[in-house]
């Protein structure tokens, strides 16, 4: 009788203690029920990006860190990007998805950009086409995801009394920017024309300017703007990528692949608000040229000159320009200046 009370007695005990633990779970998911909706509605007041079925997509960063090349005092590119983010049209269409601001940072070079992007500091930036496949190259986790223009030329510059053409290039120096489109136009020229002992230095613009004007380099490569104010000032021009189609180079905006898990959608968001940006710049040419003119220190008519409205891309990635990027890796695999090959079309996000 004794043995049967303890047992009803302990029998009694665990289903007070179960009943208990149910009551608490179901008090649990109760509360987690009501925190997730209002904290579910909070997201979705806050952002747009929200799917039709009502479940909230990953909230970005409020802050965005953008690369891009050249300095200037106003810290802003050229082309839709820039005139985007001088307007503040690309701000306004990030902050409908929760980022308040874009910090624009400024490189020297494409392989300096490519540097910040891989270790983080930036999440994404426009750059030459060539630096941006030769960081891919050594497996660098980015994707490309606009085609910006697709005819940025190199120009072969001269000291004076120096060089005067592409055979007199035996056994000089060139000047460089090491990693850029340019370096990608002067090897493929030397290469073309067969002359011998180049040899290659690398410089960055100011620095090659001045080594040339004192004559400590042969030769050097510039970008279109910079190279004209040279031939201006009465140094040759040797040759520029216009008579070899082959060797003209193009621009990228690439992203980490870590800031696209952050937010799917930026490759779509940002294209969008770079169309809205460039239709605006395409109603107000003579303030367009005027922008890059503040930019530059280069007259409006000289950057109407260099670089047309019209050489910005519209479309994204079409034929001719994903051929233009094949060539150019194509080059830089064959001639062993990319450190392995990649998939162009699994790195591009058309």
């Amino acid at each position: 009788m004794i043995e049967r009370q303890k047992m009803s007695k302990r029998g009694f005990g665990l289903f007070r203690t179960t009943h208990l633990v149910m009551m608490l779970a179901a008090m649990v998911a109760l509360l987690a029920a009501c925190g997730n909706s209002d904290g579910g509605a909070k997201t979705a007041g806050a952002s747009a990006a929200a799917t039709s079925g009502g479940a909230a997509k990953v909230q970005p960063p409020a802050v965005i860190n953008y690369g891009y090349i050249g300095t200037n005092k106003l810290n802003f590119p050229g082309g839709a990007e820039g005139w985007g983010l001088y307007k503040g049209i690309i701000q306004e269409e990030l902050k409908k998805y929760g980022i308040t601001e874009i910090k624009p940072v400024a490189f020297p070079n494409g392989p300096d950009q490519s540097e910040s992007l891989i270790s983080g500091r930036l999440d994404f930036g426009s750059l030459g086409d060539t630096p941006a496949m030769l960081a891919r190259s050594t497996g660098a986790k980015t994707r490309a995801i606009t085609q910006n223009t697709t005819d940025n030329i190199g120009y072969l510059i001269g000291k004076k009394g120096g060089p005067t053409t592409i055979a007199d290039l035996k056994g000089k120096t060139i000047a460089i920017q090491k990693g850029s489109f340019m370096h990608r136009y002067i090897a493929g020229l030397v290469k073309e024309q067969n002359v011998p002992d180049v040899k290659f230095i690398h410089m960055l613009r100011p620095d090659g300017e001045a080594a040339l004007s004192r004559g400590e380099v042969d030769a050097m490569t510039n970008s279109a703007i910079f190279a004209l104010k040279q031939i201006e000032n009465g140094f040759p021009l040797i040759d520029d990528a216009t008579k070899h189609p082959n060797l003209i180079g193009g621009s990228l905006t690439v992203v980490s692949e870590d800031y696209l898990k952050k937010f799917p959608d930026f490759p779509k968001v940002w294209n969008a608000a770079r169309e809205k940006a460039l239709k605006d710049l395409q109603s107000k040419p003579d303030e367009y040229y005027q922008f890059l003119s503040q930019l530059n220190g280069f007259t409006p008519e000289l950057n109407k000159k260099v670089t047309p409205i019209e050489t910005i891309k519209d479309v994204n990635f079409k034929d001719d320009g994903v051929k233009l990027l094949d060539g150019t890796k194509k080059f830089l695999v064959d001639e062993k200046l990319a450190e392995k090959d990649f998939d162009l079309n699994q790195w591009l996000l058309k």
